[in-house]
């Protein structure tokens, strides 16, 4: 029977101010009746991660984030049945009420006041973290963990696809953005039968990268006349942005097809301004514009959840090109400086533990 001596303390990266991501011993987290204490065996940094470390974009200091994570339950509390000591896991880290009008009507992303691991409570870039049973996803064993940490903006891409709604086949789709969510927004729009794909980026190498997965055309945007390229070649009946550029926000309403859809995933950095005459592409085409949010359906946490792991395991959607980077806990704020040095090429940076 699977059994580990659970230590009073642990190592954690604790985010104190900005930059300010220290290594240190920390108390393990206690668990209550419906938790379960997970040995984080990966975690990796998300986009919205470095806000948090690098400009201290948190709600309270100390805190340790980290919400992109894999591992082994080691401690369940006295109520938990879904969950046993030894299973491999990943979890999904929003804390919804489930009990405002959004949580009752089955849209868990949308609640009024929730909590979520790595943000508003801590995380998962330590040795250990304390997750709601409900939240725990079980793995294969034979899935490895540091793919396993990628289910969580997996889940993303597929809700974001899946807003478009019902994927005609012989459709084209435009994915602007090719970052960690554009790539995994191109392998499940190609997993959902969609065989005519542009992606859209400034890097070669991640246009590369999509190319080589199946992509029909690539176009850098820092040498190709995007809007040009689209009257003159046709446009596309589904739109996705993922890179959040307030200005890529704009253009790419000038991308779709009369009657097609636009799904923002890209959370905004700036002020987004539209253009009376591209506003006006919307009114006259009559397109569908939706934003996606997060990863979250009913029953909690969702059937993009289930997807996702079914995904990876059958090998639907390739992670092992996304991990670029590897760091132990110990590297802190290396990790982040990696992902934010462009001339490293960073899509999945990870911190990965010893067994």
């Amino acid at each position: 029977m699977f059994q580990e001596k659970i230590p009073a303390q642990m190592k954690a990266l604790v985010v104190e101010g900005p930059q300010k991501l220290i290594y240190k011993d920390v108390p393990v987290p206690r668990i209550n009746a419906d938790e379960v204490l997970v040995r984080v065996k990966a975690c990796g940094i998300c986009g919205s991660d470095i806000a948090r470390v690098r400009d201290g974009g948190v709600h309270f200091f100390p805190i340790i984030v980290g919400h992109e994570f894999s591992g082994v339950v080691v401690q369940t509390g006295n109520n938990v049945k879904n969950v046993s000591l030894g299973d491999h896991v990943s979890a999904a880290p929003l804390l919804p009420c489930g009990s405002c009008e959004s949580c009752l009507s089955g849209h868990p992303a949308m609640c009024n006041s929730y909590s979520f691991i790595g943000s508003r409570q801590n995380g998962a870039m330590a040795e250990y973290v304390a997750v709601p049973s409900k939240n725990i996803l079980q793995l294969p064993k034979d899935m490895e963990f540091d793919k396993a940490a990628c289910i969580e903006p997996l889940t993303v891409a597929i809700h974001g696809v899946e807003r478009a709604g019902l994927l005609r086949s012989g459709s084209s789709a435009v994915v602007y953005g090719c970052g960690t969510i554009g790539v995994l927004t191109v392998q499940c729009l190609l997993a959902k039968g969609i065989k005519k794909i542009i992606a859209i980026d400034i890097d070669e190498h991640k246009l590369q990268l999509v190319k080589n997965m199946g992509v029909n055309d690539i176009i850098n945007s820092s040498k190709i006349d995007v809007e040009k390229y689209f009257q003159e070649e046709g446009k596309a009946d589904y739109v996705y942005e993922t890179a959040g550029v307030n200005s890529l926000q704009s253009q790419i309403l000038k991308l779709v097809k009369k009657n097609g859809r636009v799904v923002y995933i890209g959370t905004a950095q700036k002020d987004v301004t539209i253009p009376a005459k591209s506003f006006e592409l919307i009114l006259r085409g009559e397109l569908n514009v939706t934003g996606s949010w997060m990863s979250y359906s009913s029953p909690f946490p969702g059937k993009e959840w289930r997807a996702a792991i079914e995904y990876l395991n059958s090998e639907i959607v390739d992670v092992s090109k996304i991990i670029t980077h590897r760091f132990p806990l110990e590297a802190g704020y290396e990790a982040f400086l990696t992902m934010l040095d462009k001339d490293k090429r960073p899509l999945k940076v990870m911190y990965c533990l010893p067994n």
